[in-house]
């Protein structure tokens, strides 16, 4: 049976220049994949975006669509080059140029989940690699750029909100002592990825709604961010990156008392966001 590699949701009108997309929250964990790790269920799940595209589900209520991945993290990031492959994990890879995300374990076929943990008992060949590139990774970037394509010609301007979790812990100790940790951190790979203009308003209206929020640290924006991010041709990316304790049981990976209450306080940044879009609209001809 063919996988569906990710789920798109439109709205009746596309009357904004935003998209929303969540590469991350895939959770349709193929068996013949977790047969073949050494983690349980719940283990395998640690670096998953759990839920993260149920929080951003509301986009297409203010006009934008929502592309979200279906395959997991740990099966493929979607947040990474295509070519980023581990040759401590797959056969066949010749080492290259030093690269700390696949160093880490972490390129676009993931060797390890949160914390370093291997995931496989031994390695993958590149046929399998291949595959999931070819079933997954393609379709989702094919619609993606359709998407931006698509909007640029529709709005004069595409912008992509990128959306992500962290663990609570990757954020805990940011900060001067003393200072709460931030709760959003929004990555434009330090200016590169989008006109700080339009991340002035994204960072305005989390704020708005009473949220903590830095820019690029820890996270500036990975594959994403700097492959679409092209903002002197009206191409903007940022990343959001949401602390899940805000939302969810981590340990359990499971929605929290508090995931309704936050989900409904995204609805109105989700509106804000979608107002720059809208605001920034070309004049239409006269």
């Amino acid at each position: 049976m063919t996988r569906v590699p990710y789920t798109l949701s439109l709205p009746e009108i596309r009357s904004t220049s935003v998209i929303f997309a969540s590469p991350h929250s895939g959770r349709d964990y193929p068996r013949g994949f977790l047969s073949r790790s050494v983690l349980d269920e719940r283990a395998i799940r640690s670096s998953e975006d759990a839920f993260v595209d149920l929080l951003f589900a509301s986009a297409t209520d203010v006009g934008a669509p929502l592309l979200a991945a279906s395959a997991p993290r740990a099966f493929i990031d979607l947040n990474r080059s295509a070519d980023e492959l581990d040759p401590a994990l797959i056969d066949g890879v010749r080492r290259g140029t030093h690269n700390p995300r696949v160093t880490s374990g972490l390129g676009v076929i993931p060797r390890v989940v949160a914390n370093g943990r291997a995931i496989y008992r031994g390695k993958l060949t590149m046929d399998d690699a291949r595959a999931r590139i070819r079933d997954h990774w393609v379709p989702y970037h094919e619609r993606l750029q359709g998407l931006m394509d698509e909007t640029a010609a529709l709005h004069g301007e595409a912008i992509l909100i990128d959306c992500h979790s962290m663990p609570h812990e990757a954020i805990d100790s940011v900060g001067t002592a003393g200072t709460p940790h931030p709760q959003i951190v929004l990555g434009d790979r330090f200016g590169a990825a989008a006109d700080p203009a339009i991340v002035d308003r994204i960072e305005a209206a989390f704020a708005g709604a009473g949220l903590r929020v830095v820019r690029n640290a820890p996270f500036a924006g990975a594959y994403t961010a700097q492959h679409y991010g092209r903002p002197s041709r009206g191409q903007h990316v940022v990343q959001v990156e949401i602390d899940r304790s805000l939302y969810m049981n981590e340990r359990l990976v499971r929605p929290s008392g508090k995931f309704r209450a936050f989900q409904t306080l995204l609805r109105g940044v989700i509106a804000e966001i979608a107002r720059i879009g809208i605001a920034d609209l070309p004049l239409a001809a006269e």
